[in-house]
């Protein structure tokens, strides 16, 4: 007779092996009343597993291990208890193209949600606005319909210097593509570093000296921020 401690250690074995019989997964046969009194224990869930597909926003540039968005991310969804695992899919110098050429490696079958954190490198280089958002659909098609995963979608702000046309088509394609895709929205990476500030004060406190990228105490006004977003997203996801 199997003890209970025995039978919770067989549980997972038991639950991937019910059609070769539960004497295969566990080793020794079980009787009629074991193997409901198995089936009926519950089962700790994973983690939810969060891809952030993004720039350099996202890979912490020149942030010490750590102290970039993703752990620092983890470190807030642990503290409040949210049960899920942030990896880390940013690639420094990345273009929505660039994102879209590496879904594939990003998107493991284990991924339950995706935050996609795409643009900035678009804007730095005058990519067409149109094309942006051709890359960040064919992204949320492939995340959000053909997998049906929930997806967090970040923006950014567009620069005057581009021209009013450039910045209106830019700023409006992150809040009409989350219609689009029933996607939660951020709608801008860098938004939390200006609230409640002046610019000048946002970029001396909370910007890393080439005035792109956050500090570490900037990163985590961003997190404390977006944290109760990334929480919905994972609450989103299917067990």
């Amino acid at each position: 007779m199997m003890r209970l401690r025995d039978m919770a250690a067989c549980l997972r074995r038991v639950a991937g092996s019910l059609r070769y019989g539960a004497s295969a997964a566990c080793g020794k046969p079980l009787a009629a009343g074991a193997v409901t009194l198995l089936l009926a224990l519950p089962v700790a869930a994973e983690p939810v597993r969060v891809v952030a597909l993004g720039d350099s926003l996202t890979a912490g540039y020149g942030l010490p291990d750590g102290q970039g968005f993703v752990p620092q991310l983890q470190d807030w969804l642990d503290a409040n208890g949210v049960d899920a695992t942030i990896v880390n899919a940013g690639v420094s110098g990345d273009t929505t193209a660039g994102g879209l050429a590496r879904l594939d490696w990003a998107l493991d079958a284990e991924t339950g949600a995706m935050i996609v954190a795409l643009g900035g490198n678009d804007l730095l280089r005058g990519l067409p606005p149109a094309t942006s958002r051709d890359n960040l659909a064919a992204i949320l098609d492939r995340v959000a319909g053909e997998r049906g995963l929930p997806v967090l979608l970040i923006g950014l702000d567009a620069p005057g210097n581009y021209g009013a046309g450039y910045e209106a088509a830019f700023d409006a394609m992150y809040p009409e593509l989350a219609r689009q895709y029933d996607a939660l929205l951020e709608p801008n990476f860098l938004g939390p570093l200006i609230e409640g500030n002046d610019i000048a004060t946002a970029r001396t406190r909370y910007l890393q000296s080439d005035g792109l990228h956050p500090n570490r105490e900037g990163v985590a006004r961003i997190v404390d921020a977006f944290g109760p977003k990334v929480a919905e997203l994972v609450g989103r996801a299917n067990p």
